[in-house]
């Protein structure tokens, strides 16, 4: 099962989305009475732009008051501004240090993001899958959907902890009944291959939908898959070049070059040369071989692309060397051997 683990950017809450100038101005007020609450939503309109100018230099300065109390909230966000540099000077050590304050006061979030640091080895800090474990654990158990997921693939791959496919599963789960993207794509792939689960193709479309609607790339492309092939779905091949789309507007390198496949053919789309070029190049940058080859074929031929001998080589070349057979004969052909 491919990791998944992931670190999450930022750690602000989404209530403030309908936030007024009139709400802004009584944050205000209450912040600078003192209030450590009011500090931290007052810099969360800063760093929003919601009922003031965007500033993140602003936010972050409301942030530090708030978590000079011990606000654990600001205190994450304090530390998402530091491991960015969102209105302070970047400083991965200081960002591990708010995070460890208000993971220590119990805050799931940035429960979270410390595991994700020691998952990674990130902001300066040395790996420990032991540490990544605990802290995701901590997180899990408070409802986090990102630690329940973390911690399923950390008792998926033995990261911290021995190996426990059932557990994996059970966390995953967890998350993707709140609807988090990345577990529902990973139950879907789990009952499309009988991976810890009876295989399930009808399931696997279930989750690989509630994933893709949410706009997840790899679930995207694997249920335009499902459309492609009749996977349990009647076959649509319309929809899964919509789907393909989606995933490749989104750098998917298979859902790029199945984008290519499908305006060179004509399935799904009219047939466009120039469109499946552009495609098959845009997956040949990120890798994949048959791309690669697709693009040396389009330079060979003059197809969709301007003929260039000397392209055609380069990407041949590149398809050729992990062991692509027809690559290798368009090589010779090109070469004139």
């Amino acid at each position: 099962m491919k990791n998944l683990l992931t670190l999450t950017a930022m750690c602000f809450a989404l209530t403030l989305s309908s936030t007024t100038l009139a709400d802004a101005a009584k944050f205000r007020a209450a912040a600078e009475k003192g209030d450590p609450d009011a500090m931290y939503n007052l810099g969360l309109c800063y760093a929003k732009g919601l009922g003031v100018d965007a500033d993140v230099v602003k936010a972050a300065q409301w942030y530090t008051k708030a978590a000079e109390k011990g606000y654990p909230q600001a205190q994450c966000a304090l530390a998402a501004s530091y491991l960015f540099g969102l209105g302070v000077v970047r400083n991965p050590a200081t960002a591990v240090e708010w995070y460890s304050r208000a993971a220590d006061k119990g805050f799931a979030e940035a429960q979270f993001n410390l595991g994700g640091v020691y998952a990674v080895g990130a902001a300066g800090v040395r790996k420990d899958p032991d540490k990544a474990f605990a802290w995701f654990k901590k997180a899990a158990e408070q409802g986090h959907a990102g630690g329940q997921h973390n911690l399923g693939v950390c008792y998926e791959e033995g990261t911290g902890v021995e190996k426990d496919t059932a557990k994996a599963i059970e966390w995953i789960r967890k998350a993707a009944d709140q609807g988090y993207a990345r577990s529902q794509y990973n139950l879907g792939l789990r009952y499309q291959h009988g991976q810890g689960l009876t295989a399930d193709i009808s399931k696997a479309v279930e989750w690989y939908k509630k994933s893709a609607e949410q706009g997840f790339a790899a679930a995207q492309y694997a249920y335009g898959v499902c459309f492609a092939d009749g996977l349990g779905v009647k076959k649509d091949i319309k929809q899964a070049v919509a789907w393909f789309l989606k995933a490749a507007e989104q750098d998917h390198p298979l859902a790029q070059y199945n984008l290519g496949v499908c305006y060179e053919t004509g399935d799904g789309v009219q047939k466009d040369a120039v469109r499946a070029f552009r495609w098959y190049r845009k997956a040949a940058l990120q890798g994949v071989t048959e791309a690669q080859y697709a693009v040396g074929v389009a330079y060979e031929d003059g197809h969709g692309a301007r003929q260039d001998h000397d392209r055609a080589i380069h990407w041949y070349k590149k398809a050729a060397a992990v062991g692509h057979a027809e690559a290798a004969e368009g090589l010779k052909r090109v070469r004139g051997e």
